[in-house]
Order: structure tokens, then C-alpha cells, then sequence
């Protein structure tokens, strides 16, 4: 009982911290700088730690378990917690990076996850049906078994129909974004509500998916983005044998009307600002000229994020599925956008005029404590509103996966991971064929600060940096950008070896790419520790 209340409350903590966290973006190969794939997941689950599961051989008969307490940080990395059914294993599994939302494998499959919202009556818990399927348990399965992103949208949907899904981040829907070498697909993931048993025949969820073109990018807010479906263009779309009738037998779509079905306004309800000013942003930075986007900036009017009475509201629907961006992406223009703190629009915390103070010359001026990250006992004291930056104080770890189709799968695949923070941290690439993630990066306990974990370095100078935000996150990121630059610069003269080497032998070219990144993370876990002394030094209380 101790441990499942434990659970409980972990799953309320993560709701309430996550569920409005995690942003997706994704580029296909013809809108990309370098012809990649690229999916990105900012603001993962609670445990940042990431390691490496080999690939495994399994007896005739046996059975995989299915877990719930896979984002627990405080159980051992070997434990996955309360074991809730059991789905049949197959014969033989593939590598992957296991993490709270495990996010890739050793064939370059990648899945990017953020929780939706959903309408009330979809909402399922353990207590109200009988599912057991999580998204991250959902995205384990397929990694380990697929090695396309149409067969892993095919697996996952059933999945989900046949054991249930289970939300695991408070109430919410999901939606996942799955990539291969070749396709990149949005699959969302809809409850059915209280009551669901398996023997009652009925699927355990809603679910569609949408084929991203390729000469397209898109970005999930913790919002569906799905909107009209052809369900007989299989090169396009899948859909759950219940993805229309559920909206019709609950009242939210009258096939008679005329009208035609849009996923979108079917099953997420109205919209909130949180999911809108990501939308907004996106748009606004990569086709600033496919519409007329509303006017958030404040040039010239820094009050202007003040007045809510006066600003536009606009439907989700006015923002595409997805769209082809002006210049094309980079990992880099990815990376950026992860870091936003809508630096500039009416969403800048920064802005707030209880941030003016005094200079002493008769002006009032910016003061160095203004951050875009105030805690929850800041905003009560300054009495101001909290608004969802991009980048989240509280983020846990995130990543950009790059995907090429050129390379061997060993090299193809980078894995770029920051952990904590990313408007601070830097972000360290960790390549698929990888055959150890280094200590730094599988280290962290939430109750226990330890010297030898890259989680805490980084989150120790992120709160450091409360004390002076302006001066001091400019300290960081003057550290911070000429490291993460060199690792791009190096990256064709890394990648270039690693292929002389692959060549000869496959695992010497792991075994070269491993050292090499898992000697960037003590590099970079260092570099902060190092960061964290000298800012406690230029900062203290004593130069006051």
C-alpha cells in the first residue's frame, strides 16, 4: 500500500509538472539543412537518466512485463516499478537508450513524446477500467521490436486498443512523433473513458496518425494537431477501427449534419494559451509569411503583454498540421527553439513592471534579478502570472535526434541530449551505435545531491543563477556556446573516422564513438561543476 500510494503521488507530481511541458518538434529529410530527419522532445520525464539495453534473446513462451513507474528517478536504474499485466515477448529485441520516455534504438528509430490534452469523459485511470498500457512502456515495446516508424504506429495503435491506455502524466491524452530513416508520422492517442475491460470487445483507446511530407516541419504543444482524416489514404494515415464512431456515440460529431470530421475538434477540447503561444511562435519563426500570425511582439510597447483584454485569441485550427519552413532547419535551429523564453513577445516573464527598479540617476531600469524562470514562491511575492516559456526550469532532459539515411545506422543516428535545463545546458551528442552511456548521464537521484551526476551539475548552476539572472546566465552561456560549438564543428571530422573504422570492423567504430562522447559528458559535467564554484565566487554576498 506504501508503494502504490508513493506511485500515486508521483503521478500527480509529474501531472502537474510535466503534463504542459513537453513540445515536439519535427523536420522532414527535404526541409532539413543536411537532409535528416530530425524529432526533438523537450522537457522529458523525471528521470533524466539515460542508459544503454542490449539487444536480448528470449525463450519460446515468454512473457514481457508491463510496468508503471518507469519515470520513477528514485528506483534503482535496474527497476521499472509495479509490474501491471504482461503482453507476450518475442524471440529477439533490438538495443536501445532507455530513459523515462525511451526515445531511440539502434536502427535510428526515434519517438518524441508530449502529453496532450483531452475532453473529460476520455479520461481513464487505474482506478476507473482496466488498462494497463503507458506511452513510455508503449514506447519501449516498439523500440525494441521495429525497426520502421509505419510498423511502430501500427504496433503501438494496437497496443493501446488491445490493453488500454493508461495516462500516466495526470489525465492526459498522447501524442507520440515516431521516425525512421525514411518517414516521420504524429500519432495521437485518445482515452475512452471509465469502465473499459478487456472482455467488453471495445477498443482500450482512440487513436489516428498523420504521415509528416517530407518537405514539412511541425511542432506539438501538448495539443492535437491532427485535423481532417482520409482514411483510405493508407500512404498517409492510420486510424483505430473506433477513431469517428466514438465522437458520433458520444454526441461531439453528427455525420448527417454536412460538416466534415476533424479529429482535432472531435476529441481535445477548447483551446488554452499555453498550447497557442508555442503554436504562435513556431509559426511565427519558421514561416513568418505563410499568414498573417497575430502580433505578439512588444517592440516599442513593452507593456503590451499586459493588456489581455486587447490581445488576439485566435481557434488551434488557425495553425496547420504542418508546414514547409522558409529557410530550412537545422539540428542547431532546432536546439534554439528549444531554448526560447519568447524572448521579446507579450509571453516574456521578464517584462513584468515589477522588474523596474530604481538606478539611482532618477530612471528605472531592467533589474539583474529578472529571469523568465521565477519559482512558484517569486511569482506569489511579485504577484505576477506564470507563462509557459519553451524552455522550462524544471524541464528534466530533452533531445534532438538526428536521423540519416546515408550513414550506417552505427553513425547515422545522433542523439543529442541535454539534461535539466536546456536554456543552460549544453547539449552532447550520443551516437546509436554507442555501447555505454557515461556515468555522469546515468546518475541522479532526485533526494541526494552527488558530485559525480551531470543532472545535478547543471541544475545546481541553473539555481544559482536565480541570485543574478541576467548577469550570470550570460556567464553560463559565454562557457556553454564555444563547447557545444566545437562538438558541431568536429562533427564531420568525428563522423569521418568513425566510417574509415566501420569499414574495417563495426565495433571499432562503436567503440570510438563511445569514448569519444562519453568523454564530452565528463567533459561537460566538469565544466560545470568548475562554472558553479566560479559563479559562487563572483557572486557572493560579500562583494555586495
Amino acid at each position: 500500500m506504501k508503494n502504490f500510494i508513493r506511485l500515486l503521488t508521483i503521478s500527480f507530481l509529474l501531472f502537474s509538472i510535466q503534463s504542459h511541458a513537453c513540445t515536439i518538434i519535427a523536420v522532414g529529410k527535404k526541409a532539413s539543412k543536411d537532409g535528416s530527419n530530425i524529432i526533438s522532445h523537450s522537457d522529458a520525464g523525471p528521470d533524466s537518466r539515460i542508459f544503454v539495453v542490449p539487444a536480448m534473446t528470449f525463450e519460446e513462451g515468454a512473457k514481457a512485463p508491463v510496468y508503471w513507474g518507469i519515470q520513477d528517478a528514485t528506483l534503482p536504474l535496474d527497476k521499472d516499478g509495479e509490474i501491471l499485466g504482461y503482453i507476450p515477448q518475442i524471440r529477439q529485441t533490438y538495443k536501445y537508450f532507455h530513459s523515462a520516455y525511451s526515445q531511440v534504438n539502434e536502427y535510428q528509430l526515434g519517438i518524441a513524446e508530449s502529453t496532450t490534452a483531452q475532453r473529460d469523459e476520455l479520461i481513464c485511470t487505474r482506478k476507473n477500467g482496466e488498462q494497463i498500457m503507458t506511452i513510455e512502456q508503449a514506447q519501449i515495446f516498439a523500440l525494441q521490436r521495429h525497426k520502421t516508424a509505419r510498423e511502430a504506429v501500427k504496433f503501438i495503435g494496437e497496443l493501446m486498443t488491445k490493453y488500454g491506455f493508461l495516462p500516466s502524466s495526470g489525465p492526459g491524452s498522447e501524442t507520440l512523433v515516431i521516425a525512421d530513416k525514411d518517414e516521420i508520422w504524429v500519432l495521437e492517442i485518445f482515452g475512452v473513458g471509465a469502465g473499459w475491460t478487456r472482455d467488453s470487445g471495445k477498443p482500450g483507446a482512440i487513436w489516428a496518425a498523420q504521415r509528416l511530407p517530407e518537405d514539412q516541419a511541425t511542432m506539438v504543444p501538448n495539443w492535437s494537431i491532427i485535423k481532417q482524416i482520409d482514411e483510405d489514404d493508407k500512404d498517409n494515415f492510420m486510424v483505430s477501427d473506433n477513431y469517428k464512431q466514438e465522437a458520433i456515440d458520444r454526441g461531439w460529431y453528427n455525420p448527417e449534419s454536412g460538416k466534415l470530421f476533424i479529429w482535432q475538434e472531435a476529441y481535445a477540447p477548447l483551446p488554452a494559451e499555453y498550447a497557442t503561444g508555442r503554436f504562435w511562435l513556431f509559426h511565427q519563426t519558421f514561416a513568418p509569411n505563410l499568414k498573417n500570425w497575430p502580433d505578439r511582439s512588444v517592440e516599442n510597447n513593452y507593456y503590451k503583454g499586459m493588456q489581455p483584454y486587447f490581445q488576439t485569441v485566435e481557434p488551434v485550427s488557425y495553425y496547420p498540421f504542418s508546414i514547409q519552413p522558409e529557410k530550412k532547419m537545422s539540428v542547431q535551429d532546432v536546439i534554439s527553439f528549444q531554448r526560447s523564453t519568447f524572448e521579446g513577445t507579450i509571453y516574456d516573464m521578464t517584462l513584468y513592471p515589477q522588474w523596474m527598479v530604481p538606478d539611482g540617476e532618477g530612471s528605472m531600469v531592467q533589474s539583474p534579478m529578472a529571469t523568465p524562470f521565477p519559482d512558484s514562491e517569486m511569482r506569489k511575492a511579485m504577484e505576477i502570472t506564470y507563462r509557459r516559456p519553451v524552455a522550462r526550469h524544471r524541464g528534466h532532459y530533452g533531445m534532438v535526434l538526428q536521423i540519416r539515411d546515408w550513414l550506417p545506422d552505427e553513425i547515422g543516428g545522433v542523439y543529442w541530449v541535454y539534461l535539466d535545463n536546456p536554456y543552460f545546458c549544453p547539449y552532447i551528442p550520443i551516437y546509436t551505435g554507442n555501447l555505454s552511456v557515461d556515468e555522469s548521464y546515468k546518475t541522479y537521484d532526485p533526494e541526494a545531491y552527488s558530485e559525480k551526476s551531470a543532472r545535478w551539475a547543471y541544475d545546481f548552476v541553473g539555481n544559482l543563477c536565480r541570485l543574478r539572472f541576467q548577469p550570470m546566465s550570460k556567464d553560463v552561456i559565454a562557457k556553454r556556446d564555444p563547447f557545444e560549438q566545437n562538438i558541431f564543428d568536429k562533427q564531420a571530422e568525428i563522423e569521418k573516422e568513425a566510417l574509415k573504422l566501420h569499414k574495417k570492423k563495426p565495433e571499432k567504430a562503436q567503440e570510438f564513438l563511445t569514448e569519444y562522447t562519453n568523454g564530452l559528458m565528463q567533459e561537460a559535467t566538469q565544466m560545470y561543476i568548475e562554472l558553479r564554484n566560479q559563479l559562487i565566487t563572483d557572486y557572493t554576498n560579500n562583494h555586495e
